[in-house]
């Protein structure tokens, strides 16, 4: 019986017109027929000179294509878009969708075999994955890897977990400006991605978790020769699974979801990650209710140290021995027979793990310092929670290992912004009328309404209770926030206020009650007058009238469903459908 040819193969082995073209251009190129025989290995390459994250991305691609050659195949890059928060406007979450549709076409119209997803920053991550799940082109994930760490005056610092802690002393007058310019020279000295759990560690840790990267590969340094190395068996390890067919939508399933959602809750891992998993799954048309993250918290310890919740950065997680061992102690509650890129499944994987209590005195108190037993936690519950309530009816989010416990439970008069601006203006406002006990609300700042729900949610603390000692106070919002920021904030706001959500109707003097054991977020206003005041609202008129801008406000879903575009939701017959017009439409 004839093999069902490979997917390179129907490009350049068909015996029309088509592929005649196709090898004339590849010759063209300096490959030979022997070159395009071999399994066709891309390198979906976001490196960008205007992305510090995914600048040593074309050093890894080098090392990559050194590990394809030397498994028999043929590497060959290209680019697509590249977001780095630092520099992108108005937000990067904005054009998260953008680069997944750029991966998504980019690999499922092009003769490839098997795909290398190089990623960094944070979203550039998520999206590589959403495009591969939608594609379901065999793909391995390979990310930037995060900097060293940062020195002070003796002490490691992370971004942007000290930007933002000594901008807040900076503009309480307790840090002054030769101080703060000594920080820009000392903060990030390497290249890669934000060296604290942020969203870059967060979803590289999840993609690692989900089994579309190599074991270990989550936190090796950014200019540690073993990234390279890593680089290099990623290439190798494309080849394989082109060879096997193994695709992203065998790997991605419900219970690898799951899977990367209690490494979320053990890691104390970014908000963010609340958006990006759903969007991932629904590619894939597997749904990820709040719900299902808040139940998983519950019954998931955390275990990993690491800032801005706890005390170490990447650099002592690596060295504690990274996912793979963060993994194993919560081996009990995993689901193990999820297959992985490895072609092994997750269990299979974690075998070749050495437990941390099997490990000599002094090797297991320098892991424990970094990664807890799940037998000891630093908290029997993982770092996440979903409020519901008046204030909230699809739900919101708050980051509970990074809040304050007296805040944790909090009654307060709300002080209400229905724009950054406005917020920005009152915060160095030395005359504003606020109190420890407020709670900051921040409006018009969802998917829709900023648009492209912006990193704006952890709202400066007013200057005025700075400078009397105040470094926490609750602040609620549609937006979303760093990974590496902290605080008692809740995020994702659900329904947006822009859409005429109930945030929408929060008036400065109302009380707002949160309450996170219960998991309540209500606003205190009788719900006639909260029904009054949503009824009276004047909608905003679009931001846009053209282009992408327009397709983004027109499409974009909300928070709890990921932000993705509706049009691009999928469900287990697209990726049969995506296959085969691969094969129909080839020009």
């Amino acid at each position: 019986m004839p093999t069902a040819l490979r997917r390179g193969e129907r490009w350049y082995e068909t015996p029309d017109v088509a592929s005649f073209i196709h090898r004339a251009f590849t010759k063209a190129m300096g490959y030979d027929d022997d070159d395009l025989k071999r399994p066709i290995i891309g390198i979906c390459n976001t490196f960008s000179e205007l992305n510090h994250c995914n600048h040593n991305l074309r050093a890894l691609a080098d090392a990559v294509k050194r590990g394809v050659l030397q498994a028999g195949g043929l590497p060959l890059e290209f680019p697509t878009i590249s977001i780095g928060e630092v520099f992108v406007s108005p937000t990067s979450m904005f054009f998260r969708n953008l680069a997944a549709m750029d991966t998504e076409e980019m690999v499922r119209g092009q003769p490839l075999d098997a795909v290398v997803l190089l990623a960094g920053c944070d979203k550039t991550t998520p999206a590589q994955l959403m495009g591969a799940a939608s594609a379901d082109v065999p793909a391995i994930m390979l990310t930037s890897g995060p900097m060293l760490n940062g020195r002070y005056e003796g002490q490691d610092l992370g971004a942007c977990t000290d930007c933002r802690r000594y901008w807040t002393e900076y503009r309480a007058g307790t840090v002054t400006r030769e101080t703060m310019t000594a920080l820009e020279d000392n903060l990030t000295r390497s290249e890669g991605h934000c060296m604290v759990m942020g969203t870059a560690s967060t979803m590289a840790a999840c993609a690692e978790a989900l089994g579309m990267m190599l074991p270990g590969g989550a936190s090796i340094p950014a200019p540690d020769s073993r990234r390279l190395r890593l680089a290099s068996a990623t290439g190798k390890q494309a080849v394989h699974l082109a060879r096997a067919g193994i695709k992203p939508s065998q790997i991605m399933t419900r219970e690898a979801f799951e899977n990367a959602i209690r490494v979320l809750h053990a890691l104390g891992g970014s908000t963010n990650a609340v958006v990006h998993l759903p969007a991932i799954a629904g590619r894939l048309g597997v749904e990820l209710p709040l719900d299902l993250f808040d139940n998983l918290s519950r019954t998931t310890p955390w275990l990993a140290n690491l800032r801005p919740s706890g005390k170490f950065q990447m650099e002592q997680f690596f060295e504690a021995g990274g996912v793979p061992v963060l993994m194993k102690e919560l081996e009990g509650l995993l689901n193990l027979d999820t297959m992985t890129v490895t072609g092994l499944t997750t269990g299979e994987n974690l075998s070749q793990v050495v437990a941390t209590s099997t490990r000599d005195e002094a090797s297991q108190w320098r892991v424990r310092e970094v990664i807890a037993s799940a037998d000891a936690p630093l908290d029997p519950e993982g770092g996440l929670a979903i409020l519901r309530g008046s204030l909230a009816p699809d739900g919101a989010v708050i980051k509970t290992v990074a809040a304050s416990p007296h805040l944790m439970k909090h009654r307060g008069r709300a002080l209400v912004f229905d724009s950054p601006t406005a917020l920005q203006a009152a915060a160095d406002d030395l005359d504003l009328d606020v109190t420890p006990d407020d709670i900051l609300v921040l409006q018009n700042a969802g998917p829709v309404g900023a648009p492209g729900m912006p990193e704006i949610g952890n709202l400066p603390i007013p200057r005025k209770l700075l400078r009397q000692g105040v470094r926490d106070m609750v602040r609620i919002s549609d937006a979303r926030m760093s990974g590496t920021a902290f605080g008692t904030i809740v995020l994702h706001v659900a329904p947006e206020s822009a859409i005429g959500g109930p945030l929408a109707a929060v008036r400065t003097g109302d009380e707002i009650e949160i309450d996170v054991e219960a998991r309540r977020l209500d606003l205190l206003v009788d719900p006639a007058e909260i029904a009054r005041r949503l009824a009276e609202r004047v909608p905003a008129p679009a931001p846009f009238r053209r282009g992408y801008g327009k397709l983004f406000v027109d499409h974009v879903m909300q928070a709890p469903e990921g932000c993705d575009f509706d049009f691009l939701r999928g469900d287990a017959s697209d990726a049969v459908a995506a296959a085969r017009m691969g094969r129909d439409m080839r020009t």
